[in-house]
């Protein structure tokens, strides 16, 4: 598994915001994007996802290596939490066995049959999060990840993004927070700020 970025510039809402961005992101690695609110992080994962196209620049990575978590946590509300699992595993060709490891590693086993809308916002957080574990995807893109999480539960996602990194996954990340997580590099976005320039066909992201 490896990320290659090289020169990309992406927009937001037709307005360019970042440009020049290169690098290379291989298994076992993780990069964590730095910059203040409004830089473009949301807009450079979301374009990596192929959510959005690039205004220029080359993304090259292994068809169907990523799992993308953004700020909404992707839960069906009706269904458990063990059902949560077990859809997104079904969804991504995932081994069934993983939604009991990805409970455990994310401290969900006491909450396996509570249907999703009755959680916290901390428990549903670490049950989004839970999904990445069983989709089987080497590379992981996260938009601040520890949103309503707990000091305990930020802990519980380090690991958890340790343990892929040392079965050769790979994690891409923007948080404003220390995870402590010493294998990543930081990528700060404040020098890639873009100039003014038209973008392609007059595509608006915020309506993808």
């Amino acid at each position: 598994m490896n990320l290659k970025v090289r020169d990309l510039a992406v927009a937001r809402g037709g307005t360019p915001v970042l440009e020049g961005i290169c690098f290379d992101l291989p298994a076992g690695g993780a990069l964590v994007l730095r910059g203040p609110n409004g830089c473009g992080k949301t807009t450079l994962l979301r374009t990596l996802a192929g959510l959005q196209p690039p205004l220029e620049g080359m993304i090259s990575a292994p068809p169907e290596a990523m799992a993308y978590a953004a700020h909404a946590d992707g839960l069906k509300p009706t269904l458990t939490v063990a059902e949560n699992l077990g859809f997104w595993s079904a969804i991504y060709g995932g081994d069934p066995a993983l939604g009991a490891r990805a409970m455990a590693a994310m401290n969900l086993e006491d909450l396996s049959e509570r249907a999703a809308q009755t959680l916290s916002a901390g428990q549903k957080r670490r049950l989004g999060l839970a999904r990445l574990l069983v989709t089987g995807r080497p590379l992981w893109v996260l938009d601040e990840p520890t949103v309503s999480l707990d000091a305990g539960s930020v802990a519980l996602f380090v690991a958890a993004v340790r343990a892929h990194l040392a079965g050769g996954g790979a994690a891409l990340m923007a948080t404003h927070i220390a995870l402590g997580l010493e294998e990543a590099r930081d990528l700060d976005l404040t020098a890639h700020r873009a100039g003014p320039r038209a973008a392609p066909g007059g595509f608006d992201e915020a309506f993808a």
